[in-house]
Parts: structure tokens; sequence; C-alpha cells
């Protein structure tokens, strides 16, 4: 191994061979298809559970304005990534994008934002998978929280392959049980149920409308983000993919245009048919919904309680499948310690998978989703005005870079992202200062590791790093 000082900011070192034999993911095993499931996967959770908590917030009003914004920014963001993804296809996703366009600094904090959101939201999954286990066979807390991470974990130490498939099983079973909630709830529907949180005459610009005032809808940001966070999840299978230059595209935006009507049927069908007071801090809002209609012995309820688990469950598995993927590519470049990033003989890094688990379900124990929510959002929000940035440095640093999928409108896409996750980012402290403080503190400890550690013991030969080489040497030959 050898040491390469390459500037006054990091240092190289020169890994060996069978240090990058030790960590290989398994290629081609992900089709589109697949990954537009595992997109829809990283996020259908949030259109069983989370979500609601922003009725509270910003009653319906507050909660739909918050919904179309958001909606907006993930869709911009999704169309931004889908470039991305197609012309830098690593692990790494998000950090390999704003390494390439601001340096190791800009790569690392974009990864560790990304790691804080992926880290932090299984464990307000597993909290919402205890609502509804709760309601099916009254067992919750700590054992339904170190069951899921036990088995889940485990199916992934087999494979990513074999995960996959499986994973797509139980999406499959959660779409079809979103699809006999929305058939059930339209009958239902009535406008005036839309209004019914009380309104407080203290807040400003307070109305049955926005019945927490205009702060209401600062305040559901972070809950709008729920119905899509995570779908930006999908470009860290970007080595696993076929085709990465057709199927990285294809793949994200199929999946935000399904989270996108879904959401929005959720949002409408469970404040319209149970009423927004009912659903604002249900633990279980669909199947709630169907008991306030049809009874709690209904078929319809069992049904969605029974079957919509599976929405949470796809969720949660799939997250544990990104940040293993993040842990592995900032592992294996040097940013975060490298027996992270060992894979075993199934092709699958086990240490990535494990100890974040292991934070995860300590997180779990406070049994707070709502506040976990908010601490996953301030990750989510960061990384995504880096990546969105990323995206606007790029087209200007290197207009030639190979492009196999352009952003439809280009810059101003990325821009639009931008903004709106620094107005999502403000919306956490909103929220929840403490979530947001705890959420800071991580990260400046972080962000402390790589200042005085790690960025003094980078890998010269990750594909991330060999990507900034490759870059240099183009631009030395062009001058």
């Amino acid at each position: 191994m050898a040491n390469l000082k390459t500037s006054k900011s990091v240092e190289y070192e020169q890994e060996s061979d069978d240090y990058m034999e030790k960590r290989q993911l398994k290629k081609g095993a992900i089709g589109w298809l697949m990954l537009a499931g595992l997109g829809i996967s990283y996020v259908i959770s949030g259109e069983f559970a989370g979500w609601n908590f922003g009725l509270e917030r910003g009653g319906f009003g507050g909660m739909l304005i918050a919904t179309i914004l958001m909606a907006i920014m993930y869709m911009a963001l999704v169309l931004t990534l889908a470039e991305l993804s197609s012309s830098l296809p690593t692990a790494g996703g998000g950090y390999s994008f704003a390494r390439r366009a601001m340096g190791p600094w800009g790569g690392y904090l974009t990864g560790t934002a990304i790691l804080l959101e992926y880290a932090i939201a299984p464990a307000a999954i597993a909290i919402f998978i205890s609502g509804y286990v709760n309601e099916l066979m009254g067992w919750d807390g700590i054992t339904v929280y170190a069951a899921f991470y036990v088995v889940f974990i485990g199916i992934h130490l087999w494979g990513a392959g074999e995960a996959l498939k499986i994973m797509m099983v139980i999406t499959g079973l959660a779409v079809i049980a979103l699809i006999v909630f929305i058939v059930g709830m339209i009958p239902h529907f009535n406008v005036d149920n839309l209004f019914t949180v009380v309104v407080d005459q203290s807040a400003t610009g307070s109305s049955d409308f926005l019945p927490t005032g205009f702060v209401g809808i600062w305040a559901a940001i972070p809950f709008a983000m729920w119905l899509f966070l995570a779908v930006e999840g999908v470009p860290l299978a970007a080595e696993e993919a076929k085709d990465p230059a057709t199927d990285m595209p294809k793949g994200i935006i199929t999946a935000m245009i399904f989270l996108l009507i879904f959401g929005v049927l959720i949002l409408f069908l469970s404040a319209g048919g149970a009423g927004a007071d009912y659903m604002k801090d249900h633990a279980a809002p669909l199947v709630g919904a169907l008991q306030y209609v049809y009874g709690e012995d209904s078929w319809a309820a069992q049904f969605v309680n029974v079957v919509g688990l599976a929405g949470l469950i796809a969720s949660f598995f799939s997250i544990i499948y990104a940040y293993s993927r993040q842990v592995f590519a900032l592992s294996r470049a040097g940013y975060l310690p490298k027996f992270l990033s060992i894979t075993g003989k199934n092709k699958v890094p086990t240490w990535a998978l494990i100890v974040p688990g292991i934070l995860g379900f300590l997180l779990s124990l406070t049994g707070e989703g709502d506040l976990l929510i908010t601490m996953a959002v301030f990750g989510a929000a960061i990384s995504y005005v880096l990546m969105t940035f990323s995206h606007i440095l790029l087209r200007i640093k290197e207009p030639d870079l190979n492009r196999p999928y352009k952003t439809p409108g280009g810059v101003i896409t990325s821009g639009i992202a931008c903004l709106l996750a620094i107005l999502a980012f403000v919306s956490t402290f909103v929220v929840n200062i403490e979530a947001a403080a705890w959420s800071a503190v991580f990260y400046i400890i972080m962000v402390a590791y790589f200042g005085f550690y790690s960025r003094h013991h980078l890998v010269a030969n990750a594909p991330e790093e060999e990507f900034e080489a490759i870059a240099k040497a183009e631009a030395e030959l062009n001058t």
C-alpha cells in the first residue's frame, strides 16, 4: 500500500488488488423493472403511516400545500438524478455525484447526509410496523423491532438478487393493499371530512382550510416528504444494474410517477373518508380509515392491516439495502472505516448491513416515530441540496461529460429542486428543534471524523476516486 499525498486537503493510499477484490458487489443483478420496484419499496411505507402527522401539524390544507411543494421537489430531483446516475453509475449514488462536482469534502458531506437519512428511516418504520402488528395481535415494542431487524438483515446477507426478488413480492402485496384501500374508500369520500381539524384562532392565517395557520404549511413539509422520501436511493443500485445508462432513468422515473399518483389518492381518501382529525395521529391510518367507515371487524380493514403490513416491511427491507450500499461505497473509498466495505462470498457488505442496523434498532427504542421522521428529513434535505447543486456544477464544469440521459429543463429543473430542498431543511427546525439538533450533532461528529482522520487515508483506486483521476487526465490532455 503506497501513500500518495495529492493535495493540502486530502491524502490518498493506493490499495492492493486484493483490497478491491474483497469489496465487490454482484454485477447485473437488477434490471429497470426491479429498479422501479426498488424505488417504490423504498417509499411505500410512507403511504401506510407517518404522513398523517402532517394533518396534525397543518390540517388538510397545510398538508395539501406541503405535498404539492414536495411533489414538485421530488419530481425535479428524480429527473436530476436520472441524468447523474446514468452518467456516473457507482454504488456511491449521491456521494459519487457530489464527489465529482465538489471534491472529497463535498462528496463526504453528501454521503454522510444520505447515511443519516437511511440509518434513521428504518427505525421510524420499525415503530410504524409495531403499530400495525399491535392492531393485528397486540404485540409491539422492543421484541417487534428486534425481530424485524434480525430477520431482514439476515435475508440481505443471503444475497442481493435473492433479497430484491423477495422485496418485489412484498412490494406487490403492498400495492394490492393500497388498491383495495382506494377502491374501498372512494364511495365514502366527503369533502367536509377534509376540514375537521379544530381551528387555532390564535394562529396567523388560520381557517378551516389552514387550521394551524400559515406556519402549518411549514410544519407539514417533513411529513409530506414522507410520502416520497428515499426514492432518491435508486442510484445506489447502479453497480448492480444490468445497464445503468438506460435502466437507472427508466427505473427511478417510473417509481416516482407511481408514488405521485398513490400519494395524492391516499391523502384525499383517508382524510376525506374518515376525517382529517381522526387521521391526524392514528398509528395505522389506512386501517383506521377503513374501520371508521366499514367497522372494526370488516374484511377490508383486516385485509389492509394484514397485507398492508407488507408496505411497511418493503420500505424497511429496501432501505436496509440502501444504507448498506452507501456505507459500502464510503468505506471502500476510505471515508468510513474500511472494514465496513468487506463483502462475503455472496457479494454483500456484511458489516455495512449490521453496524447501521444496530444503530437503527437502538433509535427505534425511543418509540418516537414523528421525531425520527424529522431527523431523517434533516439528512435527506441536506443531501438533496448538495446533489442538485452538483448537477448544476457538472453542467457548467463538464459540459462534455457523457450523459446517456439528460434532465428535461437542465439546471432550471435541478435549481427548483435545490431551492425547495432548502425550504424542507428549514422546516425541520419549525417542526421539532430537538430532532434537528440531534441530527446536527450526529452530522458534526461524522464531519469531525473525516476532518481529523479519514481524509488522510482515502483510497486512490476506489471507483469514485478513479472518476476524478480520469477527469483530471482528460482535462490535462485538452489543455
